[in-house]
This record gives structure tokens, sequence and C-alpha cells, in this order.
């Protein structure tokens, strides 16, 4: 039977992470003769649109998706372990799902260190997760650290599937024009780098100038584009992020960019001397690997989960991010001769299957683990 499919989650534009997943799994789901219906939580909520329901408020979402789990939609949340007003958004989704009968399926996004998860780094809120990821039918994450995460608060690890947030269809793309500003920027700078950056602690915006500052005070041939800058923005990121380029007199070095789609951003990371990545809440994140399978060389914070090939540093040490980068930038040939490569599945299709399988009805059978299940 076709199935039927609420994905409740930010949804481009702008283009981000899990985004972009849920853009690729809709397509499938929608091939493959289910429904796919999104209620879009991320930026462009209330931008109408035919790809997504807009949400209004709190009351408008929750009517929607009352909805839609009335019209037997079995909901897909997506949660991080980041951002409070996205967990509550969640919970609710999942807790009107099981009020019309149906166990959804959540995919928790990131990796193994984030603001508020894993358990602890916030034992006020394990309550919370605890409900989170008891609710639903199955859960997905990006990788088995994060799956024992999931399982620490109680949880069984059978209902827990990693799947790498990376999938063929990330890298079918077809080389684009690029706004006028970026191609000339990458003319004037022959050595790029380039990096997706939100205005958020997490991303470590601050260390990024710092070391990038040092970098272009011993090389003139060194610029920084930075993409992501129309995502959402922490109170007073924004300005200190500001004043560091300001004290490190590298504003004309910089090139910001507020979104670029999927053919854009392959083709400037293609383009670039190398991809920076520092968040340390990202997991395995999808664009390093398609970095990596591009044969472009990445440098990242050391988070614990960065795949083989990636040259890390301390994730708050401005100078060894400095010293990588240029590393790089001198052995840039030998860097990507050494890189591995590795076939790339088509794990859209795993998360399709899952979805596919979830609709059917079922009762809530206790799925905790004894004395762990405790809150």
């Amino acid at each position: 039977m076709p199935a039927k499919i609420l994905e409740v989650t930010s949804y481009p534009p702008p283009r981000a992470g899990w985004g972009i997943r849920v853009e690729y799994v809709k397509r499938r789901l929608e091939r493959d003769g289910h429904s796919c219906v999104v209620i879009n939580i991320g930026n462009s909520r209330t931008i109408p649109s035919s790809e997504y329901e807009t949400v209004l408020g709190g009351a408008d979402f929750v009517r929607k998706v009352w909805r839609f789990c009335r019209s037997g939609y079995t909901v897909h949340a997506h949660a991080n372990g980041d951002a409070l007003k996205g967990l509550a958004l969640a919970l609710t989704a999942e807790l009107l799902n099981l009020l019309a009968g149906r166990r959804c399926v959540l995919t928790f996004h990131a990796g193994a260190i984030q603001r508020y998860f894993p358990r602890h780094r916030n034992r006020w809120l394990v309550p919370v997760y605890w409900l989170l990821f008891v609710i639903p039918k199955t859960i997905i994450c990006n990788s088995d650290v994060v799956r024992s995460c999931i399982a620490g608060y109680g949880i069984s690890r059978k209902k827990i599937v990693a799947i790498p947030a990376f999938s063929r269809q990330y890298l079918e793309f077809t080389p684009s024009p690029l706004p006028e500003h970026v191609e000339e920027f990458l003319r004037r700078y022959p050595n790029t780098v380039f990096t997706y950056l939100r205005m958020r602690p997490l991303f470590y915006p601050i260390t990024l100038i710092d070391g990038m500052g040092a970098v272009m005070k011993r090389r003139s041939d060194t610029g920084l584009l930075i993409c992501g800058m129309a995502g959402h923005a922490d109170e007073g990121v924004r300005p200190a992020f500001d004043r560091a380029i300001e004290r490190q007199g590298i504003a004309d070095r910089i090139c910001l960019v507020d979104d670029l789609d999927h053919d854009a951003f392959l083709t400037v990371m293609q383009r670039s001397a190398l991809y920076l990545r520092t968040p340390i809440t990202d997991g395995v994140a999808s664009s390093v690997l398609e970095a990596l399978t591009l044969g472009v060389p990445v440098v990242a914070c050391e988070n614990g989960t960065r795949p083989p090939g990636v040259i890390t540093y301390p994730v708050t040490n401005a100078d060894l991010l400095a010293q990588q980068v240029e590393y790089v930038l001198d052995h840039r040939s030998d860097v990507v001769a050494a890189l591995s490569r590795f076939d790339v599945p088509d794990t859209v299709a795993d998360e399709v299957a899952i979805l596919a399988s979830a609709s059917e009805r079922d009762g809530f059978a206790s799925e905790t683990t004894g004395q762990e299940s405790r809150p």
C-alpha cells in the first residue's frame, strides 16, 4: 500500500543539511508512488510554495499537523540537540501523531557533541529527550556513535538505525554559473577557502576569523568564501563576527554569500582550494563527504567522527586551524593524492524503505531497557 508521510522539518530555501536531505527523500517517496507532505518549520516557513505547507504560528502548526495526522499520515519528525524550539516542535508532532493512532519516525540529526545532547550535557532535559526518543517506532541517526548516545537515554538499540546523511544523489549536479561577485572573488584568490557558516556559537565563527586572519597575514593569494549567511543567527553572534573581521583587517579578503543552490554549492566547492568545516556538532557532515568524494581537501575541527582523510584541529584553537589550512595549501597535490576513494551508497532508498514500512499501524510496545529506561 502507498505510504502517507508527513515531514515536519525545515525545508529549502535556504539550503542546509537536513533540509536538502528531506528534499531528496520527498522526491524518492513520490517517485515510488507514496504521498509526502512537508510542514516547513524553517526560515522560509511563511513563504508560499507548492513544495510545502507554510507555518504562520504555533496554532497554525498544531492545526496543520493534526489535520494530516487525522488523514492517515505518519509523521517523520526531525530534531537535534542544539535547538529547544525544534525539540518542542518535533515532540508536539510526535504526540499529535500518537493521539491519531500512529507512531512516527524520528530522524535525530548531527553528531555526538551538541549543546544539549547527549545526556551528560544537560541533565535537566533528559526526561524530555527520553520522551522524544521513546514515542517513535523507529529512530534514524547518522552514525553508530550517535546511536549509542541515544541508547544512553534508556532506548532500545533495536529501534535505532544509523544511516549516513550522505547518498549518491548528493553528487548529481551540473556545474553552474555563479553570482558575478563570487566569480570575481574566485578569480582574484587562486587559493580560496570555502566554508559553510551559521551565526551560532558552536560554529565558532570567531575562531574561524582569527585563524584565517593569521593565514591571510602570511599569504596574499588566499581568500575566504563563506556561504550560509541567510540561516538562523543567535543573538549577538553576528556583531561579534563583524568585529573580529574588523580587528583582523580582512574584510576585503572575505566573500559572504547568503545561500547557494546545490549545483552552485558544489561548483564553488570543486573550484576551491579546500573546504573548511568549523562546527563541532555536525557529526559526519554530508558536505564533508561531498568534498572528499569530489577530491577536495577538508580541514575540520575534531569532533570524534570525522571521516578518514580529513585534516583536523582542536575546535577552539585558531592557531592550529591556521596551521592546518596552510599545510593543505602548501601540500595540496599530496593531500589530494592521499584521499581515499569510496563507493557512495543510495542511503535515501534506505530511509524511504523505513518510512514506507512505518506507515503501518501498531501498538505501543515497551522499547526501553529495564532500569535504564527511567529518565
